[in-house]
């Protein structure tokens, strides 16, 4: 009983008259006629409105939040690549202007030794270089600093510090007017310089005196050597009693530059550290701010051997503001040496530091200290680079010495993601509070719609995605919706190679262990040509599903069907060790099962369909698969595998399977020798000559199971011939009346009973259909036409039309189109089949001249009358718009 009928009492009504014969209480309806029934309802779509609020105001509140965080973080997103992009910008910018600073200072070098060595006059350390000031000045331009210090400093050994101060006197006077020249903005005189000048070799001992005033005194070298003196500068200090001034000191006496000085004298390469520079308050003479520049100390060779260092202090705080990058702004700067850098017993209490912090904007740099001064919270959004990496040979040093490795971190601040934060987020947030309710209202209308296309959109995908399945592997199809990662860089891989190198790298692979099966269906040719279309396809579509069944059972790959072959592969697109035996039981089984399926669709199919049989052949080797790209791009083997395998099936026999020697070799090193034979003699193959080859026993299961080998692959437990009486499978077909199970049971005489039945039956649907449809008037010439046969001169002329072809009707054709819904009744189905029975019996068993020849004939009329169409002006078809397809009128007008 249905849900409809499972109720018997008035609902409508609410009657109360849902009682059964026996008795028992059936459901009541609920009872409409209460009097709370209405308060009840009312509480009801109450609870409903309330819960509705309550969900839109949850969905308000959460629609809110939602935009207010997305808009929040897509702000934050932007702050963040912006800074990266700034601090990847900044960072390469600076790491090529120190690189152009060490080029500058390597070229400089150079030229200051080449000019030391054309001067007969001059040796080290007595050497004064002409212009010193000019150049430096042009190398402070090339490097784009503005204050920088740069000092030759020759290295002065015992021998010579005697000489000294005598030629401190003699070239001191020479290089102040030089450089007083040049640096217009000095207002000192040479006098003035030369009574500050310290001619002998001395070094500065400081001290704090009672009041904790700080003192220096000056003092001559009293150390051996060798000693870096303080020679030629650029600039010259405006201030002249500071000591720097002074000539003639020993530079190895500061920390940093006994520091380095061991790494370059070493390696003779550049060196780089911190420099300590001190801000004092000189009414006081106290300490005031400590900070930090950096100087590069670069060698000077002659003869192989270091004679000078230039010296060049590098201030940070105008390298920064020169970097001249558009909108830089709030940006932290932290510096870190891999060496801990000595500042001196004045400082700190010989404090050891590594680290430089600063704050770059485009209007100034600020030194931040001697610390690590950025904000913790953005430490996952540092842009760091190593600006300096001098590639040293180590061993050469002592372990005691430490090569500094500069390090730039950059890390934004809170000013600068303050500068990406907008009113966006809350306006965006009042808006969609505002809008939320009528919104919500369209948004369900657009649901629905956009779920409805989202569905189909989603079956065309699931449709498009099996059809790709069936035509490539998973793998391939993977690739192909993915694209290659290793660097496909967003080509099409389905675009063919062209000039340009477009389309990325071909996909393919060569599989070295395979086995290609060729199943060519015999007589299928002669068989297809009495054939509907329709027929065909039906017969090819059971088949090769069937067969695709057993591929898949057995893990062999499907690569194409050409015509009535039938072409599969083991052993790619995955690897399979067993893939000889695995395509073996594949072409048993497709053996099988084409006896079985041909045996039940000849009722469907016509005579000779049961006489369709398999030939297949098998070998085993290596063959390059892939995707040949282009137009209808397809997954396709190549190899000389392929076209043996070809030759193993066209030269096999009906219902047997031709297996290689290649296969055969596999099959016996497998242990399965008793699943072959050999062919008794050999077959000549084109372009292989004379081969040995082996039929594969065909085997059935017993039973519907399959057994399974210690390897895990099903193995066969007895052999037999295949025949009639084999394990048929039922194949379900629309138009069938009865069990396929028993048509193994008919004669041939029966079947082809069945079949004339199914092919006469929708010509009576038909028939039913076009009832009351206009009906050609009979020809009242038709008896002189006849008159006319066989009095033409010529063959041509003896052919007279004699029976009108109905007129097109439209109307008709609609009917005809869909007649199979028309049921012409068992009775109806019952005469016709007593007809055919009738007329079966009346033939005798000869050749050419028995039932089984009348039903070829019968499909081969039927097949010629589909295509019987009289086309002419008075058709209705004459004009472009009309949407009647020529095509369907095939079946018309016969």
């Amino acid at each position: 009983m249905s849900k409809a009928s499972s109720y018997t009492g008035d609902w409508s009504t609410g009657s109360n008259s849902g009682m059964s014969s026996t008795g028992e209480d059936s459901p009541k309806p609920v009872d409409y006629t209460a009097p709370d029934v209405a308060k009840r309802e009312e509480r009801a779509v109450a609870g409903s409105k309330i819960l509705v609020f309550c969900v839109l105001l949850l969905a308000v509140c959460g629609a809110a939040t939602a935009t207010y965080l997305l808009m929040e973080n897509q702000e934050r997103k932007d702050f963040e690549a912006s800074f990266a992009g700034l601090g990847s910008e900044v960072s390469t910018v600076a790491g090529q202007k120190i690189d152009q600073i060490y080029s500058a200072l390597d070229t400089y070098s150079v030229v200051i030794s080449s000019e030391a060595a054309a001067d007969p006059n001059a040796s080290w350390p007595f050497v004064t270089i002409p212009n010193y000031s000019l150049k430096s000045q042009k190398i402070a331009e090339l490097v784009g600093l503005e204050s920088p210090m740069i000092t030759l400093c020759p290295i002065v050994n015992e021998d010579d510090r005697d000489k000294w101060p005598s030629f401190v006197s003699e070239w001191a006077p020479v290089w102040y007017q030089e450089s007083l020249d040049n640096e217009k903005e000095n207002k000192f005189t040479v006098e003035e310089m030369m009574n500050s000048t310290i001619l002998f070799l001395h070094y500065y001992e400081f001290y704090f005196d009672d009041d904790g005033v700080l003192q220096q005194n000056i003092k001559p070298v009293p150390w051996p050597g060798p000693i870096l003196a303080n020679w030629q500068t650029f600039p010259l200090e405006n201030n002249i009693d500071l000591f720097l001034t002074h000539r003639s000191m020993d530079m190895l006496t500061f920390p940093e530059m006994a520091d380095q000085f061991p790494i370059t004298s070493l390696t003779l390469a550049p060196s780089i550290g911190f420099l300590a520079i001190l801000n004092t308050e000189p009414e006081k003479g106290e300490l005031g701010e400590l900070f930090m520049d950096s100087q590069i100390v670069q060698p000077i060779i002659e003869d192989g051997n270091l004679v000078a260092v230039l010296r060049l202090k590098l201030p940070w705080l105008e390298f920064f503001q020169n970097l001249n990058i558009d909108g830089l702004s709030d940006t932290v700067a932290v510096l870190r040496s891999s060496c801990d850098i000595g500042i001196g017993p004045l400082f700190s209490n010989n404090t050891e530091t590594n680290v430089l912090s600063f704050w770059i904007d485009s209007s100034e740099t600020i030194f931040l200290g001697l610390q690590d001064a950025h904000n913790p919270k953005y430490d996952d959004l540092v842009v760091s680079r190593v600006i300096v990496d001098v590639d040293l040979d180590i061993s050469q040093l002592p372990e005691d010495v430490c090569v500094p490795e500069l390090t730039l971190d950059l890390y934004p601040t809170e000013e600068l993601e303050a500068s990406f934060q907008t009113s966006k987020p809350t306006l965006y947030t009042v808006v969609v509070v505002a809008i939320f309710a009528f919104t919500s209202l369209v948004f369900l209308l657009y649901d629905y719609f956009v779920g409805r296309r989202q569905r189909k959109f989603m079956a065309r995908i699931m449709r498009q995605d099996r059809i790709v399945s069936n035509v490539f592997p998973a793998a391939i199809r993977d690739r192909l919706y993915e694209g290659d990662q290793k660097g496909s860089k967003g080509e099409d891989l389905l675009d063919p190679l062209s000039e340009g190198g477009g389309g990325g790298a071909p996909l393919a692979d060569l599989f070295l262990e395979t086995t290609v099966v060729y199943a060519d269906i015999a007589g299928f040719t002669a068989w297809s040509s009495a054939r509907e279309p329709a027929q065909v396809f039906i017969l090819l579509e059971t088949l090769y599903g069937e067969f695709d069944k057993h591929a898949y059972r057995h893990s062999v790959f499907k690569v194409e069907t050409v015509g009535d072959c039938y072409v599969a592969v083991a052993g790619l697109p995955e690897p399979d060790k067993d893939h000889a035996m695995a395509v073996c039981r594949f072409a048993r089984d497709c053996v099988k099962t084409m006896k079985d399926t041909t045996l039940k669709l000849e009722v469907a199919l016509g005579p000779d369909t049961s006489e369709l049989e398999l030939r297949v052949g098998i070998h085993s080797g290596q063959v390059t698969a892939g995707v040949l790209r282009g137009e209808r791009s397809r997954f396709q083997l190549f190899g000389d595998t392929m076209n043996t395998a070809s030759r193993m099936e066209s030269t096999s026999a009906r219902s047997r399977i031709q297996i290689s020697q290649a296969t055969a070799d596999l099959l016996l090193a497998a242990g399965f020798s008793a699943w072959m034979t050999p062919r008794t003699n050999k077959i000549l193959v084109k372009g292989k000559g004379e081969m040995q080859t082996y039929w594969l026993k065909i085997k059935a299961a017993k039973g519907s199971k399959t057994a399974k080998s210690k390897g895990g692959m099903p193995t066969f437990d007895e052999t037999v011939e295949l025949s009639d009486s084999s394990d048929r499978t039922s194949v379900q077909h629309s138009d069938d009346d009865f069990d396929l199970e028993d048509i193994g049971a008919m004669t041939k005489t029966e079947r082809l009973v069945e079949w004339n039945v199914e092919v006469l039956s929708p010509l009576l649907q038909q028939i039913v259909a076009s009832r009351g449809t206009d009906v050609v008037p009979i020809d009242s010439s038709l008896s002189q036409k006849e008159a006319t046969i066989g009095t033409g001169e010529t063959v041509l002329e003896e052919f007279v039309p004699i029976i009108p072809l109905k007129r097109f009707d439209a109307a008709e054709l609609s009917k005809r189109l869909n007649a199979t819904s028309i049921d012409i009744g068992e009775e109806a189905k019952t005469q016709l089949r007593n007809y055919i029975a009738n007329v079966a019996s009346m033939y005798q068993d000869n050749p050419f001249h028995n039932f089984e020849h009348a039903s070829h004939v019968t499909a081969s009329v039927k097949k010629l009358l589909t295509r019987i169409v009289k086309v002419d002006d008075g058709n209705g078809l004459s004009t472009p718009s009309d949407e009647i397809n020529l095509a369907d009128m095939a079946g018309h007008s016969y």
